[in-house]
Parts: C-alpha cells; sequence; structure tokens
C-alpha cells in the first residue's frame, strides 16, 4: 500500500514563499509520475507541477516561474517551493503518483495540505 503524506502548508502573506514535502511510503523512483495538484473551495481540482520518470517537470501556466518542483530520491520525498504567493493560490494541495503496469495505472493521492495566503 502506497502511502504520500504531504507537510508544510499553512498561512502565509503575499509574496511569501512555502515549501511543501511530499514524504512516499516506497521508491520514488519507483513511480512513473509524481506531481502536485491543488484544490480551491468550489473549484475542480488542477494540476500545479508534474514530473515524469524521465525527469520532464512541466508545470502550470499559473505556477511557472514561481513555483519549483524537486525530488530527492535517497529521501523518497518531493518538494514543491512555492516563491511569490498569491491570493489565489490559496487551496488545498495534493501530492500525486502513478505506477504504470501491464494492468494499468495506478494513482495514489497524498491527505492533503491546506495552503492560504492573506495579508
Amino acid at each position: 500500500q502506497v502511502q504520500l503524506v504531504e507537510s508544510g502548508g499553512g498561512l502565509v502573506q503575499p509574496g511569501g514563499s512555502l515549501r511543501l514535502s511530499c514524504a512516499a511510503s516506497g521508491s520514488t523512483l519507483s513511480f512513473n509520475a509524481m506531481g502536485w495538484y491543488r484544490q480551491a473551495p468550489g473549484k475542480q481540482r488542477e494540476l500545479v507541477a508534474a514530473v515524469t520518470s524521465g525527469d520532464n517537470t512541466n508545470y502550470a501556466d499559473s505556477a511557472e516561474g514561481r513555483f519549483t518542483m524537486s525530488r530527492d530520491n535517497a529521501k523518497n520525498t518531493v518538494y514543491l517551493q512555492m516563491n511569490s504567493l498569491k491570493p489565489e493560490d490559496t487551496a488545498v494541495y495534493y501530492c500525486y503518483a502513478r505506477r504504470d503496469s501491464p494492468a494499468g495505472p495506478r494513482r495514489y493521492w497524498g491527505q492533503g495540505t491546506q495552503v492560504t495566503v492573506s495579508s
């Protein structure tokens, strides 16, 4: 059973920074993709950033230039460094992982961590 545990959320003022962490119960190298999604109240869950097994990282337009996703395979952890935060970044942020197999992809989600950007 794969577990993803996020941490690092909180309240920050506009223009501030936060770093989210996602610790996986298995090796991050065993996943074909990992990423971060977010869901604001009344809105659909949306992709923020994702990295594939080829180490290609994609960012949502809203995150490009402000957010950086990275991973430490030795610690089985991925990070999302968020800078220049805006009130519209307020959401629950979820860690995501996908593992492909002949039977099809299996997707895993963390429990989410709240990020609130407000003065």
